[in-house]
């Protein structure tokens, strides 16, 4: 991709003010610029780099930015890009694994619009859409829903019904999905292919947002014991959960579980697929159960008691400078 001032989405999808009920330019307004600036010692540093840009959007009046929670988790230092050229800081109030979004509160006033929330479950498959882009109109993706399914993330991620656009806009990260009404009801996460040239935005539900939004906001999590978490990558291979990375450090390879071990059980059932894995999982109790596996490596059958933790406990927590 071009750099930031050089990029646009190409003309033909590009959204058109005539074709919206509500005021597309005021909407687009509420998209923000967001770079973050992350510690070389990071927990995520290696995965995710020390810089990581995209967008985010503005959904209260006080200049409080929902995004996408990889962009902010262990930021040191953040900026926002606003829609009339202002760069102010922010400063990060949440990142939530579970749900996968962010917070991030401008440190400046910034007298812009906020985008409503809508509701992703009231949105269908086939329903015109726009994805928008700190920039305007020439940053922006007119789009349809092509799908609305299950995603398992190998990051130990699961939605229960992630919502998947296309075209693809280019620069998806913290890309507010925003509906015929001129609401919020998603933020952008990944660009997934499909078929041969083709690609897709997987968008995560505003509605994952709304039980643990006043959470968020006081306390910076969700106020209940977290997932036990394992550090492990996993993947389907060949209709099997293998083990594709591990996290350095972390419980699985504290336990001794190895890249490419196949997962057969967790406390003696059967996965069936991804998510199937990590609900089983997450079922063993908070972070900090003791997670019995089944593995096979290498045509030999081990067990194997992975003592799981809390993710956050690895991260850097957000400070105020």
């Amino acid at each position: 991709m071009s750099t930031e001032t050089e990029w646009n989405v190409p003309e033909p999808l590009q959204p058109r003010p005539e074709d919206h009920a509500y005021d597309l330019e005021r909407a687009l307004s509420s998209v923000v610029g967001l770079k973050a600036l992350v510690p070389s010692d990071a927990f995520t540093a290696e995965t995710l780099g020390t810089e990581r840009a995209g967008n985010g959007v503005i959904i209260r009046g006080d200049g409080l930015v929902l995004t996408v929670g990889y962009l902010v988790a262990e930021a040191e230092t953040v900026y926002l890009t606003l829609s009339d050229g202002r760069a102010v800081p922010g400063h990060v109030v949440a990142y939530d694994h579970e749900t996968g979004l962010g917070l991030v509160q401008a440190l400046a006033r910034i007298d812009l619009p906020a985008l409503p929330l809508g509701r992703a479950a009231a949105a269908e498959v086939g329903e015109r859409v726009v994805v928008g882009g700190a920039g305007g109109r020439s940053r922006s993706v007119s789009a349809r829903i092509v799908a609305r399914q299950e995603f398992a993330g190998y990051w130990e991620y699961v939605l229960d019904e992630a919502i998947f656009t296309s075209p693809a806009h280019p620069n998806w990260g913290g890309a507010p999905l925003i509906n015929a009404a001129g609401e919020l009801i998603g933020i952008g996460s990944l660009q997934l292919q499909q078929g041969r040239g083709t690609f897709l935005n997987m968008i995560i539900p505003i509605d994952v947002l709304k039980p643990v939004f006043e959470d968020l906001q006081l306390l910076g999590r969700p106020n209940r014991p977290p997932r036990p978490w394992l550090g492990l990558y996993a993947a389907e291979v060949e209709e099997k959960v293998a083990v594709v990375g591990l996290s350095d450090g972390g419980p699985a390879a504290a336990a001794g579980i190895q890249t490419g071990d196949i997962l057969l059980a967790v406390a003696g059932v059967e996965p069936g697929d991804l998510a199937g894995f990590y609900r089983r999982v997450w079922e063993q109790g908070p972070a900090g159960a003791l997670v019995p596996l089944t593995i096979n490596r290498d045509g030999r059958t081990l067990e194997i008691v992975v003592k799981s933790s809390d993710r956050s406990r690895f991260l850097k927590k957000p400070s105020l400078h």
